[in-house]
């Protein structure tokens, strides 16, 4: 690790009779040490909880000396629907002022950081290039770089850790929901991800982060882990943690993923499809859609709740059947696809694969040569008992 050291977890060898799984939040005594007598900056969100208490809660009664929390996309405690910007303002629970990572402003600048020694990063991960949490770090990472700042990451779980699948990001196409050249699914924690920012030159400038971190216990990519608190609004749950990986695709299309409903990212449909058999009827519900797609209309499509739970969890890929038969039941092709999808896929490939009615298996052939060359490179980072 360039420029720090791992502050001590313990790792687990897959031989231990401990089966709790603790966050490197949970683990205060490991990492309190480094933060105690300084003013430090916290980026966090509504996971960041340690013993059902909010991260920031629990340092402010240690006395820890925090000068402001940086809040990313959703927001501070979670209640900003994707996309949403949300202004800065103070924490009415700890009084602290809260800056948002978000909209127009991405990354903390050197006033944000003015008086503070390090920062401190502990946010919930799902594990896909597309969700922004991992943009977020990057460009923390390249202001404590730029600042002379260190940063310390708690590491959590990734709840799809136990595999790397999908098309690999062109650079061309660089954007807040894909900025480096890694896979849909890309297998790493933040931490591990953070090392790999780092090693591999991603930051700008290919400036180093003086980076430490704290492992979780007991954990390893083989593990399954059950998120205690919903990462955004609309991934209420476990299941719809699974799905995502494979129907986010769809944001970039016709069909609705079920914003607005009770179960977003567990259903498909949109009005007048005719593949299926299940209906729901989008409505602006507070805290997770305002306005979604087709608010009001009937959307016709599947339910994928029990297929998520019994297959996709296991299946250890992503699923690519849905988006094909999307399409091919499209009566307007021409409509089916708008500009967001090529952003959320990486490049324009998968696309016109679709388009050209390739199959799954052979869309799947012409990743392989990009995993294989991106495993190699997760390799050098991981800090856990990989799942191959």
């Amino acid at each position: 690790m360039s420029g720090g050291v791992s502050c001590g977890a313990g790792q687990f060898d897959g031989n231990s009779k401990e089966t709790v799984i603790e966050t490197g939040a949970e683990q205060l005594n490991e990492y309190l040490p480094l933060i105690r007598n300084k003013t430090i900056a916290i980026v966090a969100n509504q996971t960041s909880i340690v013993d059902h208490i909010h991260l920031v809660d629990t340092l402010q009664k240690l006395n820890i000396d925090i000068k402001l929390v940086f809040a990313p996309e959703h927001g501070f405690r979670g209640e900003a629907e994707a996309g949403e910007d949300f202004s800065d303002s103070k924490d009415a629970k700890s009084g602290l002022p809260l800056k948002a990572l978000y909209g127009n402003h991405l990354k903390p600048t050197t006033d944000d950081l003015k008086g503070v020694q390090m920062v401190v990063f502990d946010i919930q991960d799902v594990g896909a290039r597309f969700y922004t949490y991992i943009s977020t770090l990057q460009y923390v990472m390249e202001a404590c770089a730029e600042n002379k700042l260190p940063l310390l990451v708690l590491d959590r779980p990734n709840p799809n850790g136990n595999y790397v699948d999908g098309p690999i990001l062109d650079t061309a196409f660089k954007s807040f929901v894909g900025m480096n050249a890694i896979p849909v699914v890309h297998g790493l924690t933040m931490a591990e991800y953070a090392l790999m920012l780092n090693g591999e030159g991603w930051l700008t400038g290919k400036k180093k982060c003086e980076l430490f971190y704290v492992k979780a216990k007991n954990w390893n990519h083989n593990s399954v882990y059950e998120l205690p608190v919903p990462p955004s609004p609309n991934l209420p749950n476990m299941t719809s943690v699974y799905l995502y990986p494979s129907l986010c695709f769809f944001e970039g299309t016709i069909v609705s993923v079920g914003r607005g409903t009770m179960f977003p990212f567990q259903v498909l449909g949109y009005p007048g499809f005719t593949g299926g058999s299940f209906s729901f009827i989008p409505m602006s519900i507070k805290g997770k859609s305002l306005k979604p797609l087709y608010e009001g209309k009937e959307c016709k499509g599947y339910d994928l709740r029990e297929f998520g739970n019994q297959y996709i969890a296991n299946s250890k890929q992503l699923y690519l059947f849905w988006l094909i038969e999307s399409y091919k039941n499209a009566v307007d092709k021409s409509k089916f696809f708008n500009k967001f999808f090529d952003t959320l896929a990486g490049s324009k490939q998968l696309r016109l694969q679709i388009i050209d009615g390739e199959s799954e298996e052979d869309i799947r052939k012409s990743w392989k040569a990009g995993i294989n060359d991106y495993k190699v490179i997760r390799k050098k980072y991981l800090l856990y008992k990989d799942f191959e």
